[in-house]
């Protein structure tokens, strides 16, 4: 029952993702690259230490984030957004040094706690780029990433922190970034009409 499960995630990746991309090539969709390097980047690793700590078919979800998230960046290299602030530097490049924490931690659990950590760091340029321009994210890859990686945590096969922390993670991340999207658009859009 959990491959069948971890089969219907990533399923769900690539309906979540296909609109990404086309929008991406269309250019409504404009991923800030700094973000989805260190997602496809760190999610890879992440994927390693689930399989260490027996995840089984909901890690499968996993690898498809860290594939994805790789192709984003590539595609976003040609149309992404190129709004690239100072901030947004340094938070790549702490996150990119940090990565190296977790080799020296030698402990899986540490080291899952450290990445996840760090993939949050790595959110923050596509929170203040979509921040103000929201439009510029396809909402339905979003919402749907939070059922997905909801999803994934019950194919998982073994649950513990090395497993766990990574879906939960994304879950309330995607969803709270879904949320904001709906709200920055709904208050824009409003804003937009007092003129």
């Amino acid at each position: 029952m959990k491959t069948i499960i971890g089969i219907i995630a990533i399923t769900l990746a690539f309906l979540a993702y296909i609109p990404y991309f086309r929008d991406i090539l269309k250019g409504k969709t404009k991923p800030h690259i700094y973000s989805w390097f260190v997602w496809g980047f760190l999610t890879t690793i992440i994927f390693a230490l689930q399989i260490k700590g027996g995840g089984g078919a909901g890690a499968w979800v996993t690898l498809s984030a860290g594939i994805f998230s790789f192709i984003v960046f590539f595609l976003g290299l040609r149309t992404g957004d190129k709004d690239i602030t100072r901030s947004d530097t340094i938070f790549f490049i702490a996150a990119l040094m940090a990565t190296g924490l977790w080799v020296f931690a030698k402990q899986p659990t540490l080291s899952v706690i450290l990445l996840v950590v760090i993939d949050m760091l790595g959110f923050i340029p596509t929170i203040r780029k979509s921040w103000k321009k929201p439009q510029e994210e396809t909402l339905f890859m979003w919402a749907l990433n939070g059922f997905r990686h909801s999803l994934s945590i019950v194919a998982l096969r073994q649950y513990n922190t090395l497993t766990l922390l990574y879906p939960i993670a994304w879950a309330i991340a995607n969803i709270l970034f879904s949320t904001m999207l709906i709200l920055r658009r709904k208050a824009l859009s409003t804003n937009g009409n007092k003129r």
